[in-house]
């Protein structure tokens, strides 16, 4: 069979191996799992990262520094010229970003970087803006609302 031979019905799903199935299968009597071990027992898995008793790659290789990955704050990029689409005069959030599709979620933080040019008097509000892009949003006669700011615990009484 060539790969121009198959359709949508012909060759389309492999079928599946079936084991343990008699001698004249193929694949009989021990299902090709061998003799004896704890691999050829049922509900016997093995962790991904086993390497059979060899010392494991990931402790192998040095750790060292910290890496800030977790504690990061991800924000998602829009660009001053991206914001040129919307109309004369519009609000936008998150939400009208998201409908423009130019983020990809509602819980998304929104930074507004100033690459590119702006003509429009817009008022937008997202979770950060660049020196650049606040000048040229407001330059325009728009406004650039910070939303969403950072959240603080309230400091605790000692007892007296």
């Amino acid at each position: 069979m060539l790969s121009h031979e198959i359709t949508s019905v012909v060759g389309k799903r492999k079928a599946r191996k079936r084991v343990g199935r008699g001698r004249g299968s193929g694949v009989g009597k021990t299902a090709g799992r061998g003799h004896k071990g704890s691999r050829s027992r049922a509900g016997a898995t093995m962790l991904s990262l086993f390497e059979g008793g060899q010392m494991p790659l990931f402790r192998r290789v040095p750790k060292r520094g910290f890496n800030n990955k977790q504690f990061a704050r991800r924000f998602e990029i829009v660009n001053v010229s991206q914001l040129e689409g919307f109309d004369d005069g519009a609000e936008i959030g998150v939400e009208q970003l998201l409908r423009a599709g130019l983020v990809d979620g509602l819980q998304s933080r929104v930074k507004i970087l100033g690459d590119g040019e702006l003509t429009k008097r817009l008022q937008v509000a997202a979770h950060g803006f660049s020196k650049a892009a606040e000048q040229k949003i407001v330059g325009c006669g728009g406004t650039a609302t910070k939303v969403g700011g950072k959240e603080t615990k309230s400091a605790r009484r000692k007892p007296a």
